[in-house]
């Protein structure tokens, strides 16, 4: 067994959602879009990542949209290598381009408190888009702390710290395939 391979044994508890759940859920979910912006008819999509969490799943749905679409990053923070929100917002990054009267869908690889995304989500708003909506790959309602509604979701989760395809544990374990929970004698001695 590799040293790797040990360290994934020792610091997991488990994997929540497969490799094989995500991809069939990502599938559904560009079904489930790409039907709403037609209804819409929509004639382009802004698909806004938000660093760095969403990379590997913007990047698999984006393949499942079956519509034009430019994409853009923002990058923000509110954790800070803590386990915890701050509940303080810091745009890192912003859009490179104006969203004022066009479609716009935010990625997330997850929606804890929904603090950091209420406050963003506001902030869009306020640029003026004609139509804009979340999409989550993971829902954790257990921890909301404000009302933020998930307008495509992928799996709700329960109350557990969770790493793996975006999600990290101080910039760790985010390039894995599958969502696993992360044994709480890792952060809690962290």
């Amino acid at each position: 067994m590799t040293d790797w391979q040990q360290e994934l044994d020792n610091n997991f508890t488990g994997i929540l959602i497969s490799e094989a759940e995500i991809k069939k859920k990502i599938e559904e979910l560009g079904r489930q879009i790409t039907a709403h912006y037609a209804s819409l008819d929509a004639d382009q999509l802004i698909v806004i990542g938000i660093l760095r969490g969403s990379v590997l799943f913007l990047s698999d749905l984006i393949r499942e949209l079956k519509m034009p679409i430019t994409i853009d990053f923002m990058a923000v923070s509110s954790y800070e290598d803590k386990v915890q929100s701050s509940g303080t917002l810091r745009i890192i990054k912003d859009i490179s381009e104006s969203i004022s009267q066009k479609h716009v869908l935010v990625i997330e690889d997850i929606i804890d408190s929904g603090i950091t995304l209420r406050c963003l989500k506001d902030m869009l708003w306020a640029r003026n888009p004609r139509s804009l909506n979340i999409c989550s790959l993971l829902d954790k309602p257990a921890r909301r702390q404000t009302n933020i509604e998930v307008d495509f979701r992928g799996f709700e989760v329960p109350d557990e710290f969770l790493v793996g395809y975006g999600l990290d544990y101080a910039g760790r374990y985010r390039h894995l395939p599958y969502v696993a929970i992360l044994n709480p004698e890792v952060y809690s001695n962290g």
